[in-house]
């Protein structure tokens, strides 16, 4: 466990040069850490040195783990049907993969239901490839527009984006600039349920480059917790 708490100093130490290096603070950003198949114990160990959110990939792991976890903020971070929105809806604080109306309206219904306004994320699939999920950036005015016409329990607070993979991050900047482009433009926008404050952008082995593209909430999990053992699900 103590390679956690070293790997975690170590990716702090990254987020501060990124941000400092375009003239931003280190507190600007905000570090989820992933925690797809680790075991509560790592996620404590995790939480313990000082790490505040909590992302997941899949509903069930966030059930099968969310009472063995000690407090801190859990984040939906996967791709969600709407079929299992039920099962989060007050377990989460945003849900960060919003990319169809469909799923909007069914977090509203849900939130409804408890007597809750949820935070959400536009996911912006600006490279538009197949094997991802999200809008285009052209899509993005018109979910936005419906979301906030019809779900009176739902707050836009930002966008997400997942970049291809590229050995050189640098390579894939040109899709981070294009959601920032975005998230400026709506952020401007006054609405009471239109606040944006997240851009997430960045994961293991891009995040130094999306923070310097203006991502401010960064999901970072192997370069935390090590290689993901899949044989554990």
């Amino acid at each position: 466990m103590e390679d956690i708490r070293a790997n975690l100093k170590k990716i702090n130490d990254q987020i501060k040069t990124a941000a400092e290096s375009c003239g931003r603070s280190a507190d600007d950003v905000l570090l989820v850490a992933v925690s797809k198949t680790r075991t509560p114990e790592e996620i404590n160990t995790a939480i313990d040195a000082g790490v505040t959110d909590i992302g997941e990939n899949k509903v069930q792991e966030i059930m099968d783990k969310y009472d063995d976890i000690k407090p801190v903020r859990w984040h939906m971070i996967g791709h969600l049907q709407t079929n299992k929105v039920k099962y989060i809806i007050d377990k989460v604080s945003m849900i960060h993969s919003v990319d169809s109306y469909k799923l909007a309206a069914e977090i509203n219904r849900r939130a409804a239901g408890k007597g809750i306004t949820m935070d959400i994320l536009i996911q912006v699939n600006s490279a538009q490839e197949d094997s991802k999920f999200g809008i285009t950036t052209d899509e993005t005015e018109g979910l936005i527009k419906e979301i906030l016409d019809n779900c009176e329990n739902v707050r836009i607070r930002g966008l997400m984006c997942i970049a291809p993979y590229a050995d050189d991050p640098e390579d894939i900047k040109i899709y981070f600039d294009q959601v920032k482009e975005q998230y400026d433009r709506f952020g401007r926008i006054e609405h009471p349920r239109l606040d944006f404050k997240y851009l997430s952008m960045g994961m293991s082995h891009d995040f130094q480059v999306a923070i310097e593209a203006g991502s401010n909430l960064v999901r970072v999990g192997s370069a935390i917790f090590g290689e993901r053992d899949y044989s554990k699900l």
